[in-house]
């Protein structure tokens, strides 16, 4: 069935089999879960190291090049450092993808402390900044909490 619109999807991006009905749905909430954890955490370790007198770009590089490297890190801090928490994914979008997460994990009965303190987490950034509102608004609960400013001048 693939087969009739793969020229189709192969414009949107990498095609990822991912076997029975319904995995896929299964592999995209995993990969924003990961996504989630990564960028809240992100904003606690930016926060961190910004208030123990480390330069944020020195920051940003040495998690380039370490264990911390992903694509969170090298797709979110730009914006982070931007001030417009990339505005291309919604709260609304992450508490919804947080909640199925939830669903998924209960109906499995799989423990997920750390996706449920995300969850917490966006939550909370929802409630103070609006559902309609950029993803990593997360971080930003986390600089107004420590009297943080996370934007740096520059590209």
């Amino acid at each position: 069935m693939i087969e009739t619109v793969r020229s189709y999807l192969e414009v949107l991006g990498r095609i990822i089999k991912c076997g029975a009905l319904g995995n896929g749905n299964v592999v995209k909430l995993i990969t924003s879960q990961i996504w989630f954890i990564n960028a809240a955490a992100i904003g606690e370790a930016l926060v961190l190291g910004k208030k123990a007198g480390v330069e944020l770009p020195v920051l940003w590089g040495a998690m380039k090049d370490s264990a911390a490297d992903n694509f969170v890190v090298r797709h979110d801090v730009p914006s982070i450092f931007a001030g417009d928490y990339d505005p291309s994914f919604t709260l609304d979008l992450c508490c919804k993808d947080l909640g199925l997460i939830a669903s998924l994990s209960d109906k499995t009965q799989t423990e997920t402390p750390m996706t449920r303190q995300a969850q917490e987490r966006f939550e909370a950034a929802r409630t103070r900044f609006g559902g309609d509102q950029a993803e990593l608004l997360v971080c930003k609960l986390i600089e107004d909490a420590s009297g943080a400013d996370l934007r740096v001048e520059g590209d």
